[in-house]
């Protein structure tokens, strides 16, 4: 299990099984252990209930290992593993309509693994590395991979028209909903980079780039409206081929559902504010909580124009955050590695840093490099 250098690693949530609800009748008399975190059998009548926890993911060149974290540290041995000889990976995967950022693993025996990254760039950094990880031993197919990701060629004869209505499906299209844009909301729209997702997953494309372009082809073709500032200043610089954005900021709508946007100046409150910034970074760290002083994994972003750091929960549906400050007046530093610091709780040490806000709140919070923690306290430290 150990054989092999670690390739990647870091935070990913993994869904789990919380149990089993029965449809009628008692419970089979014999389960599956609790501990196993694939689906149960399809033969069991009942309804399985997911939840959601982060762990710590080690890639190894032929097995993918999860830790569960204690006090900001992983526990050995590891909770589980999933080995790669055999496995499939879907890659965006679009199974979960709240959680767009999942990666599929299926392996040999068919046991399905889904796993949630903490942007689109660590979502494909992750799969492009599993996916090398799947077929090392194969160097022709690693080489048709790399291949494939940075090609273009999209089929000589696209039906546009097909594209749209495949979207428009109840089921298995887009679903609009309403987001936020610098202070307004927009009603039945999509970002672009959940698109150029849904145009890979659907098969209309190969790779992201093949999706860019063809979603360029229905921004030209008046299937698609840009809305708000950062999708329709692209289509006015008059350059087909970076008229679509593939970035989750660029919002989109259907051409004949195009609702002018509704201005929140007067009934805006702050936590609408606070989140109308720009994402400039964001990932899983660890952070001490104020009351319990337990460590728990939270999705950091930190945004700009107001600058704002905000945590989110990922064992939670929604996409709403838990916690959050204002950099406005706040410190940022490093703190010691050798030992554990004042204000931290338990035997926590290691790539830690301190903010403390204008209101002197102290937050702890965990990366999980030296390298990861010099990034983020540079980042909040231009914010402040």
């Amino acid at each position: 299990m150990e054989d092999g250098g670690v390739l990647k690693e870091g935070f990913l949530v993994k869904r789990a099984i919380l149990g089993v609800r029965w449809l009628g009748g008692a419970a089979p008399q014999s389960l599956p252990p609790s501990s196993h975190d694939h689906l149960l059998p399809a033969c069991l009548s009942g309804h399985i209930v997911h939840n959601w926890k982060a762990r710590w993911f080690v890639l190894r060149q032929n097995t993918l290992l999860y830790y569960k974290l204690e006090g900001g540290r992983k526990v050995n041995p590891p909770k589980g593993q999933i080995l790669l000889d055999g496995c499939t990976i879907t890659c965006p995967c679009l199974e979960y309509e709240n959680r767009p950022l999942l990666i599929k693993l299926k392996t040999r025996t068919s046991t399905e693994y889904f796993l949630e990254a903490c942007s689109r760039e660590d979502r494909d950094a992750w799969a492009f590395e599993i996916t090398g990880a799947i077929h090392a031993g194969q160097p022709g197919k690693v080489q048709q991979l790399h291949i494939q990701r940075n090609s273009f060629k999209l089929p000589p004869h696209i039906s546009l028209h097909r594209i749209v209505d495949k979207m428009h499906d109840s089921g298995s299209g887009i679903r609009p909903s309403p987001n936020l844009e610098q202070g307004s909301t927009y009603k039945k729209t999509f970002n672009g980079s959940s698109l150029v997702d849904w145009l890979i997953s659907n098969g209309f494309a190969a790779n992201r780039l093949e999706a860019v372009t063809l979603a360029s082809m229905l921004l030209e073709e008046n299937f698609l409206n840009p809305v708000g500032a950062r999708s329709m200043g692209a289509v006015r610089s008059g350059d087909l081929a970076e008229q679509f954005l593939d970035d989750s900021t660029a919002l989109y709508t259907f051409a004949e559902s195009y609702k002018k946007k509704i201005s929140l100046r007067e009934d805006i409150n702050l936590s609408t504010m606070e989140l109308s910034g720009t994402v400039i970074k964001q990932g899983y760290l660890a952070k001490q909580g104020h009351k319990r002083k337990n460590w728990k994994v939270r999705r950091f972003v930190l945004r700009k124009e107001p600058a704002f750091l905000h945590y989110y929960d990922p064992s939670k549906e929604e996409n709403r955050p838990v916690g959050g400050f204002s950099l406005r007046g706040s410190l940022v530093s490093a703190l010691e590695d050798n030992g554990v610091p004042t204000g931290v709780k338990g035997n926590v040490q290691g790539n830690l840093f301190k903010v403390i806000t204008k209101d002197d709140t102290h937050y702890y919070i965990q990366a999980s490099s030296k390298a990861e923690r010099a990034e983020w306290i540079e980042a909040i430290k231009k914010l402040t």
